[in-house]
């Protein structure tokens, strides 16, 4: 899939009248001012959910108006097989929409932001909403940019114990950490179910973190012989997780 991706908030049969839809608002001014589509090029329309169609430009008007034509079926993408969850312990500055933007694009399925407790950031009242949101559209930009039809699902901020609740019910429980004898690319991982892994901050997971995850059963696991940064870890691991779990096949 190649033609640029555009998204609308609903996408079923009847939401394409006439196989024609009108893509307006931000949407629309990117297409026809930033992305400077004219009539005859193809774009798909999606609802970032699984559901997408593939239309051709119509006619472009204005400077935010998209007429899409031969919009005649609506396809959905199953969920695939195992899902992948990363918790991103917060970073720094603007390294949280770093870390979301590279594993969108790469093909996580859920990102759960996480106050770990040697996080320096934290996210309290009306910050943490703006943050919260910010990881949302950059997953939506990102998913967008990376011509994916299912985005991933940023969650609200999680405490540790909501993060060994989603480790004691994955098929797969993992925390990135130097403690970890197995590397992270020999673990023996499920054909399906959720697999969980846990990225912490700079500063690392404590050891009373570490104990509440594996009382959960998550076991710890290295990458490789060099320190990622938190906002690259997660990224890297997706990679490794995607790749032998055949889904890069």
């Amino acid at each position: 899939m190649t033609a640029p991706v555009f998204v609308v908030d609903s996408l079923r049969p009847g939401d394409l009248p006439g196989g024609e839809y009108v893509l307006d608002g931000p949407e629309g001014r990117h297409a026809v001012s930033v992305k400077r589509l004219r009539a005859g090029e193809d774009v798909v329309l999606t609802d970032g959910r699984g559901r997408w169609a593939e239309g051709v430009v119509k006619a472009a008007e204005g400077k935010d108006r998209l007429v899409v034509t031969g919009l005649d079926s609506v396809r959905e993408e199953p969920s695939e097989q195992p899902r992948v969850t990363v918790v991103q312990a917060l970073p720094k500055g603007d390294r949280g929409e770093l870390a979301v933007e590279t594993m969108t694009e790469v093909g996580v399925d859920a990102i759960v932001p996480w106050a770990a407790s040697r996080c320096i950031t934290q996210w309290k009242g009306d910050r943490g909403v703006k943050a919260l949101g910010k990881w949302r559209a950059t997953a939506r930009e990102a998913g967008k940019q990376s011509r994916r039809v299912r985005f991933p699902e940023v969650a609200d901020a999680a405490s540790s114990k909501r993060v060994a609740s989603l480790l004691a019910d994955a098929a797969f429980a993992a925390v990135l950490h130097e403690s970890g004898e197995e590397p992270l690319a020999a673990a023996e991982l499920p054909a399906s179910g959720d697999i969980v892994l846990v990225v912490g901050p700079e500063g690392g997971v404590s050891p009373e973190e570490l104990a509440l995850f594996a009382e959960a059963g998550a076991k710890p696991y290295r990458l490789g012989r060099s320190v990622l940064r938190t906002s690259t870890a997660g990224t890297a691991a997706t990679a490794v997780l995607l790749a032998r779990t055949g889904r890069w096949s």
